[in-house]
């Protein structure tokens, strides 16, 4: 008997050691599920969605979570657009909404939240939630939808918000606020949706002062030549955007009289080479009184003066410049003599000096050739190449291919401009003489040109 205890007392205690020593025994916090990525869904809305002859001013909305409302006010729209927008308030699960417009008859509305509400949790957001009603018998049910480019350059302003007229006088835009509004969405295009059937105008603005309708020059602005007509089989509209006029520069210049340095002294543009493209400008600190044009002269290695490398004088007589047909890899140099030049204090330059340089070589410049399909010579096209948003060259396109073999290295923006006025440079729209801007279009894939390289593209116009 004492041995079966003893044998059953040595099973239970390797029993007890096993269990604690085995790794399925650990203990630990649950790892727990997948993360939530699921925006919060409306279980019940009071009126319900879609209601007929709504005639309250109160609207809850009920979720399945915790919810929250961020940005109301970028966020809101509605449709027909209110002369005052309605309160918007949250708790919990629950959103509220009191209006504060009296409501038009037989008018459906759309209160469309964006992007505002969330989930508490995990941030999910209910995207593009909109509440419908109508005051009448019917939801309308029309939609109208397009896109807006900036005409400049085809690219997207997806701040611009576009607007429906009813009336569609002229002067409508420019003094009342919209009967509807929507926003673009990050590709620029823009849908209208339970709208009523009947003749509206379309706009597009960037409404930089926020009064809802076109007033200052320099906000982005787009209009279609005709009225819409909204019915079943509404067309897709393109709207360019464009601003009449640029920004006025609101910074105070002080005009100060100029300070005369002690030592006269000059400097030069040249980083290296001379670039074959562009002039050489020599800079003094001081405007000159007397200068000597002959100590001026361009000249070779041979001391022997450069032909048609003439100085040119700027107004300031602080700047000089040269533009001659520059020889590839030829060497240059211009000798400053001591008493050649004399500011209007009468200091005179420290010693004699002389700028040497060399021009650039061939080798130091792209080859290029571009080939356009659906080429029209009847649009004027003008090929731009844009480096930080500036045209930094443009070319008028008179064939279907275009080549240069000495083209300055760099990744460029390519831009093709239908240039109706040929002047050679993009012109903006004037509302009030109904003449819409000129159109351009940037290639969505830049263009590396490198040195000494033959680049080649072919383009769809």
């Amino acid at each position: 008997m004492k041995y079966l205890l003893t044998v059953a007392a040595w099973l239970f205690l390797l029993y007890i050691s096993i269990s604690f020593n085995s790794g399925c025994a650990q203990i630990g916090a649950p790892t727990g599920g997948a993360r939530d990525s699921l925006a919060p869904v409306l279980v019940k809305a009071s009126p319900e969605l879609k209601t007929l002859q709504f005639k309250g001013n109160k609207i809850t909305l009920n979720f399945d979570e915790y919810i929250e409302v961020q940005e109301i006010q970028n966020n809101l729209l509605v449709a027909p657009f209110p002369k005052t927008n309605p309160q918007v308030t949250y708790n919990l699960k629950m959103v509220t909404i009191r209006l504060k417009d009296s409501l038009l008859p037989n008018t459906t509305y759309s209160i469309q939240f964006g992007n505002a509400i969330k989930d508490v949790n995990e941030g999910n957001i209910l995207k593009d939630f909109s509440y419908v009603f109508s005051t009448g018998n019917i939801i309308d049910s029309l939609t109208l939808a397009g896109k807006v480019l900036l005409a400049e350059n085809g690219k997207v302003d997806s701040t611009i918000s576009v607007m429906l007229y009813r009336n569609t006088a002229d002067s409508a835009v420019e003094k009342t606020k919209p009967d509807f509004l929507t926003r673009l969405k990050g590709d620029g295009s823009f849908e209208f949706k339970n709208l009523p059937g009947g003749n509206f105008n379309i706009y597009a603005l960037k409404d930089g002062d926020g009064n809802k309708y076109y007033s200052i020059k320099t906000e982005l602005f787009a209009f279609a030549d005709t009225v819409i007509a909204i019915d079943a089989v509404s067309p897709e509209l393109t709207l360019y955007a464009y601003a009449q006029e640029k920004p006025a520069d609101n910074k105070t210049i002080r005009v100060l009289k100029p300070v005369l340095e002690k030592q006269l002294k000059f400097t030069s543009n040249l980083s290296g080479e001379q670039d074959l493209l562009d002039k050489l400008v020599i800079s003094f600190n001081n405007p000159l009184k007397l200068v000597d044009t002959a100590s001026l002269a361009l000249l070779d290695t041979n001391y022997k003066v450069i032909a048609g490398g003439q100085v040119l004088i700027d107004s300031s007589r602080k700047q000089f410049s040269y533009q001659p047909v520059w020889k590839p890899g030829a060497s240059y140099k211009i000798i400053f003599k001591e008493t050649a030049f004399e500011d209007s204090a009468g200091n005179l330059l420290k010693a004699t000096d002389t700028l040497s340089f060399n021009a650039k070589n061939e080798a130091s410049y792209a080859r290029i050739t571009l080939r356009f399909s659906n080429y029209d010579q009847q649009k004027n096209p003008v090929l731009q190449f844009v480096l930080s948003d500036v045209v930094k060259f443009a070319f008028p396109l008179y064939g279907a291919e275009w080549s240069n073999s000495r083209f300055p290295p760099g990744e460029y923006e390519i831009r093709i401009l239908y240039d109706d006025n040929k002047d050679g440079k993009w012109t903006p729209g004037n509302y009030a003489q109904k003449a819409p801007p000129e159109k351009a279009f940037t290639l969505p894939q830049k263009l590396t040109l490198k040195a000494n390289w033959d680049n080649e593209r072919d383009i769809e116009l």
